[in-house]
């Protein structure tokens, strides 16, 4: 057999434990010079499951309805990337509006003046698989502390074959104070549907990532949707304050742990700080 965890073949692995705490590819053990069968099967599935992701057509027509059903409002739109290989290979197009959604966005701005505190976009990115895992979830409890907050909200601007950047022309056309995108990250070996946020103050064409905020593996194995909303509003309120974002505005949101009533500063490094009392 094969297997790291029972005799035979397979060399003994004293890093076996290890494997019982992270996901990632360690003490896979091998047999002779080679992996053991069930890790090359491993692999080979992780790696079918990444490439399945980045090719899934994105269901906005689900999402559409789902947000429907909640009493929220859609614009469907899309990047100038006609189809999924021009999106593969042409990363620029993927960052700009086609034709026909510029005038939809028009139009919408024309029947609705004065502009919005947050606009709110769903890209599919390199994952539509993340997208629609955790979209409606992070939806829900964004919307519900961004209301309590008493921000405007833009309908949920949904785009095909959209890359990060095209946030920004959304958030310029529509006038709005600040935009965030939910988008599909490049998928991993152990994540295929990792969602990203990603949110800039004063959105504008040509802006580049020194301009934005990051807020990455949101999901249920990774970051959960009630911290990442914690950090996305904490990024919205100190940007309105600073009248900025990106590399100039550090993610210093102070969370609760479990089990204690002192705030906890995320950023902060155990091995720095001092001896306690």
């Amino acid at each position: 057999m094969d297997d790291t965890s029972t005799p035979g073949p397979t060399s003994e692995n004293p890093w076996l434990d290890l494997r019982r705490l992270t996901p990632a590819r360690i003490a896979l053990g091998r047999t002779g010079t080679s992996l053991p069968t069930s890790a090359q099967l491993d692999f080979q599935a992780a790696h079918a499951q990444a490439r399945d992701a980045v090719h899934l057509p994105f269901d906005h027509a689900a999402i559409s309805a789902q947000l429907a059903a909640k009493g929220r409002d859609t614009l469907l739109l899309h990047s100038a990337a006609a189809d999924r290989n021009a999106y593969l290979q042409r990363p620029d197009l993927g960052r700009k509006l086609d034709e026909e959604s510029v005038q939809k966005l028009t139009d919408y701005t024309k029947a609705h003046p004065g502009g919005v505190d947050l606009a709110v976009v769903v890209a599919d990115g390199l994952s539509s698989l993340a997208v629609h895992r955790h979209t409606l979830p992070f939806l829900e409890r964004m919307e519900d502390q961004a209301s309590a907050e008493g921000w405007s909200l833009s309908p949920i601007i949904l785009v095909e074959q959209g890359r990060v950047a095209v946030a920004d022309e959304i958030g310029q056309r529509l006038g709005a104070k600040m935009v965030v995108i939910l988008i599909g990250e490049r998928p991993g070996l152990s994540s295929p549907d990792s969602l990203g946020l990603y949110f800039t103050y004063a959105p504008k064409v040509g802006l580049t990532d020194a301009s934005r905020n990051c807020i990455s593996n949101v999901r249920l194995e990774g970051l959960s949707y009630g911290m990442a909303t914690h950090r996305l509003l904490y990024l919205m309120r100190e940007a309105c304050r600073r009248q900025l974002s990106g590399v100039n505005l550090k993610d210093e949101a102070e969370l609760q742990t479990l089990g204690s009533d002192a705030p906890v500063n995320t950023q902060g490094n155990f091995l720095l700080a001092g001896p306690k009392d």
